[in-house]
């Protein structure tokens, strides 16, 4: 399916429907640019949204691709963190259209039941929406606009946001923790123009959320470091149980250059993964060399 030859569109959902993941000839989408591209394209391609998204929203961890969008067309925008359920009180209060995590969740407010607004379903059939929409003046012949060719053009309007995640598995819950503490130490000693390698720090904390709906705060979501140039960098900690914990490494870089949209992200990001690594020194604290799963 991934090769030259295979089909000019491909998509896979989880067991349960509510994950997905889309691909192109020999491409494939990232989950951060596939919510960002089908909002982007919604009003034009999906009936349903015919009279436009009433607001757009991520996860804190899921890259920046979709801010852009909602900036351009003026629409309410929220970061949230991890977890469907504060994507469903933005729906409810009638706040929010589109939302995706960066864990191949993607949803609508189409349907409001549970966790079924994160359809892996429907963001395959808003992805063929597109391909139609933008295909539908083709005559018989005619080179088709490809899965990849809508990607590319989304990347020239908007700038390509390169974006990786390291999860380190089963680490010492002590360590683990431990290094997280030493992060939450260092951004609080930080300061706006603080240089780190080639980056100047914008701002870093340790992510806090305030429901605009019913008020309610939610702390410690993960250490952020923002730059200057819209790179990022954010670590995570989840379980801290007997079996170990795992620390998630989140890396994004922003490039407007594109001349520079085809470079293979893990070469793109290298220096903000050097970084995290180094600033982290996640190396001293749990002892691995590598992650267990990089996507």
């Amino acid at each position: 399916m991934y090769g030259d030859n295979g089909p000019d569109f491909g998509a896979a959902s989880d067991g349960d429907g509510d994950r997905n993941m889309i691909l192109g000839r020999g491409f494939f989408v990232t989950p951060s640019d596939s919510v960002a591209i089908i909002a982007a394209n919604a009003e034009k391609a999906i009936p349903y949204f015919k009279t436009g998204p009433k607001g757009l929203a991520r996860s804190m961890p899921t890259s920046g691709a979709l801010d852009r969008v909602a900036e351009k067309l003026s629409l309410p925008f929220y970061e949230v963190p991890t977890g469907w359920k504060f994507f469903g009180n933005l729906m409810d209060a009638g706040k929010l259209s589109i939302c995706g995590e960066e864990s191949f969740g993607t949803g609508s407010d189409h349907i409001r039941e549970k966790d079924g607004e994160k359809d892996g379903i429907w963001a395959v059939l808003a992805w063929l929406s597109i391909i139609a929409f933008r295909n539908k003046d083709k005559k018989p012949g005619e080179k088709l606009v490809s899965v990849s060719d809508v990607v590319y053009e989304h990347w020239a309007t908007y700038g390509r946001n390169f974006f990786s995640r390291y999860d380190y598995e089963e680490c010492e819950s002590e360590g683990a923790t431990e290094m997280i503490e030493y992060l939450r130490d260092l951004i609080s000693k930080g300061k706006t123009g603080d240089v780190y390698g080639d980056y100047t720090l914008q701002f870093a904390d340790d992510f806090t959320y305030t429901d605009p709906v019913d008020g309610s705060v939610v702390t410690k979501q993960g250490v952020r470091f923002v730059f200057t140039d819209g790179s990022r960098i954010i670590f995570r900690l989840s379980g801290t149980g007997s079996a170990g914990a795992t620390v998630r490494i989140y890396i994004e870089q922003f490039e407007p250059d594109s001349s520079k949209h085809d470079m293979d992200a893990q070469i793109a990001l290298k220096p903000l993964i050097d970084l995290a690594l180094s600033t982290s020194k996640l190396k001293e604290f749990t002892g691995r060399e590598q992650p267990t799963v990089i996507t």
